[in-house]
C-alpha cells in the first residue's frame, strides 16, 4: 500500500500519518524528518538544508530524490509506506515512479486563514520531530514533549513570515501535483479541517470505498 499525502503546509498531512502508520501497519516517512535527521548531527548537507527551511524555501528536488529513494530501500517498507511531504513538484513525482508507484495520492484541503492559525501554533520536540499544537494538540505539560519531557520549540519555518513564503511557493511549484495526479485517477480529496482522529476516520473510510487495502 503505496500511500502519498498532498496538501499546503499546516493541513496536517504529518498527524494524520502518525495515526495512520498504526492503523494500517505501514511508516509513515516524512521528507521534513528525514532533513532534520541531517541537520541534528551537523553534516555538510545538514546545514546546507538549515539555511533554505530558516529562509522558508523547499530543498531542491535532486537532494531530495536522493534522500526519499534510500529511504524507500529500507526492509520496513516492503508492505508500504505513506510518503509525507514528498514529491513537492512534477520532477519529483516523476522521478519516484521511477522506483516506486503510488497506489493512492490523498489531497488534504484546508483554508489559508486556518492553515496560518495552525502552523504559527505548532510546537516540535527537537530530538524526535514529535508535533504538538498549543490549542489543538497540547503536551501534556505545556512546552514540553510527553515521552523526553524536552523543552519544545517553534521551528523557524513555522513562523508567519515564513509560513507566508512556504504558502507561496506551494502555490506556485505544488499545486500542479493535484492536477498531474488527478489526470492519473490516483487523486482522493480529504476534508483536513476536522481534527485529526476525524481525519483519519475518513481517511480509513475513503480507502475501503475506494478497495485499497
Amino acid at each position: 500500500m503505496n500511500l502519498i499525502f498532498l496538501g499546503p503546509p499546516g493541513a496536517g498531512k504529518g498527524t494524520v500519518a502518525d495515526l495512520a502508520k498504526d492503523a494500517l501497519g505501514i511508516p509513515h516517512i516524512s521528507s521534513g524528518q528525514l532533513f532534520r535527521e541531517q541537520i541534528k548531527i551537523g553534516s555538510p548537507l545538514g546545514k546546507r538544508v538549515e539555511a533554505i527551511l530558516k529562509a522558508g524555501n523547499l530543498v531542491d528536488d535532486e537532494t531530495t530524490i536522493e534522500f526519499v529513494r534510500e529511504r524507500l530501500g529500507h526492509p520496513d517498507v516492503a508492505r508500504g509506506y505513506i510518503l509525507d511531504g514528498f514529491p513537492r513538484t512534477i520532477a519529483q513525482a516523476e522521478a519516484l515512479c521511477a522506483f516506486s508507484r503510488p497506489e493512492a495520492v490523498i489531497n488534504f484541503t484546508l483554508s489559508e486563514e486556518r492553515i496560518l492559525r495552525r502552523l504559527e501554533g505548532r510546537r516540535v520536540a527537537p530530538s524526535t520531530g514529535r508535533n504538538y499544537h498549543i490549542l489543538y494538540n497540547p503536551p501534556k505539560v505545556a512546552g514540553f514533549d510527553d515521552e523526553t519531557g524536552e523543552a519544545l520549540i517553534q521551528r523557524p519555518d513555522d513562523r508567519k513570515e515564513a509560513i507566508l513564503n512556504r504558502l507561496e511557493v506551494y502555490l506556485r511549484e505544488t499545486r500542479p501535483l493535484i492536477d498531474h495526479y488527478m489526470e492519473k485517477g490516483l487523486l482522493l480529496d480529504l476534508d483536513a479541517s476536522p481534527s485529526p482522529r476525524e481525519v483519519l476516520d475518513q481517511l480509513l473510510l475513503l480507502m475501503r470505498e475506494k478497495g485499497i487495502h
